[in-house]
């Protein structure tokens, strides 16, 4: 047996995926079965259903969709932090290694006066 071909990746809008976790809901069918009507994956549609949960508070074991979004603000926050940390370290050691090999301009002011 071979390996099913992967689908493309569909994006859909938070309208759509709220209706699909409302016929999930209902629970006249199962979430294979809304999958299948809707050729969705069995996995998308149980995980819009547990973010859906989380968001309503029903479910505590993850993130709301607040919550996820400001993580990923702070995360990439913190890389630019990173960055310009990084950015900073090496002005600091190129100016040092720069003023170690300075001439003294004092000593050639006091020859030529």
């Amino acid at each position: 047996m071979g390996k099913k071909p992967r689908r493309p990746r569909s994006a859909f809008t938070p309208e759509i995926k709220a209706e699909i976790v409302e016929v999930c809901r209902r629970g006249d069918r199962t979430v294979a079965q809304v999958a299948r009507d809707f050729d969705l994956t069995v996995t998308a549609v149980r995980e819009w259903v547990k973010q859906a949960d989380l968001d309503a508070g029903t479910r505590t074991d993850g993130l709301t969709s607040d919550e996820r979004d400001k993580l990923a603000r702070l995360r990439r926050k913190n890389r630019r932090l990173r960055e310009d940390v990084d950015i900073l370290k090496r002005a600091t050691a190129f100016f040092a290694k720069e003023t170690l090999w300075m001439p003294k301009t004092s000593s050639l002011l006091v020859a030529a006066c």
